[in-house]
């Protein structure tokens, strides 16, 4: 999937930030050198869904990070709802039913439905203390294998288990990488982080970037520079 696509559409630009005049602000800096967004829950919840419709109609593409997990009917439902708002990309935690719940529902639309495989934060210790009995380059393997068995669009997954998770589903599917943090730059609170051009030559398609954008002295510059090092990667 990544061979042909520009560096500027591979990039996705988290928008973690607290307000949407915030926001307003850091996609209006970033002009045309960016055309993706994320829009997780602390914009959602200060009304990014109707920000995230405007950048749509705007020309822009859209990641909505709502990681959803239900029932079945309740997924499938917010899924119909979520096609309508022209979002280019939807998260969904990597359950066998809610993957097929949502496949459903967005069959027919252009929304690309990815899987949520094991979050960027969590190392192993946190996957045990969650109940879970693999490590995560484990879980995160037979999750990618669940989700390309339902019909995802592709998967979310760190930068580190890239090429495994890219060898599992092939060419077509979606491999978004969090956690992308520049040589040199601070992890945060993130356990398993990668350079822009090492998790391109890893297999994934998309990377996400918030931190070290939004968190720069010039965020144009510091996007530009990412774009940069990716177009050389490609």
């Amino acid at each position: 999937m990544s061979g042909q696509v520009a560096a500027r559409d591979r990039l996705i630009v988290g928008l973690d930030l607290p307000t949407i005049a915030e926001a307003e602000k850091a996609v209006a800096a970033l002009g045309d050198a960016v055309s993706f967004y994320k829009i997780g829950y602390q914009l959602a919840f200060a009304g990014g869904l109707d920000f995230a419709r405007e950048l749509a109609a705007g020309g822009k593409k859209i990641f909505l990070d709502m990681k959803l997990l239900d029932i079945d009917n309740t997924v499938a439902k917010g899924v119909e709802n979520i096609v309508r708002m022209g979002v280019t990309m939807l998260t969904i935690h990597a359950y066998p039913k809610a993957m097929r719940a949502a496949v459903e529902a967005a069959r027919g639309s252009s929304l690309c439905l990815l899987a949520v495989t094991v979050l960027t934060s969590m190392d192993e210790q946190d996957v045990i203390d969650a109940g879970y009995e693999y490590d995560p380059h484990t879980l995160v393997l037979r999750r990618a294998e669940q989700a390309a068995a339902a019909g995802m669009g592709g998967i979310v997954c760190s930068a580190a288990e890239a090429s495994a998770v890219r060898a599992i589903v092939g060419p077509d599917l979606a491999v978004v990488t969090p956690g992308i943090r520049p040589a040199g730059a601070a992890h945060g609170d993130q356990k398993r982080v990668m350079t822009p051009a090492d998790a391109l030559a890893a297999g994934a398609s998309h990377l996400v970037v918030a931190r070290p954008i939004l968190g720069a002295p010039d965020r144009l510059v510091a996007a530009r520079s990412i774009l940069a090092e990716m177009a050389a990667a490609a």
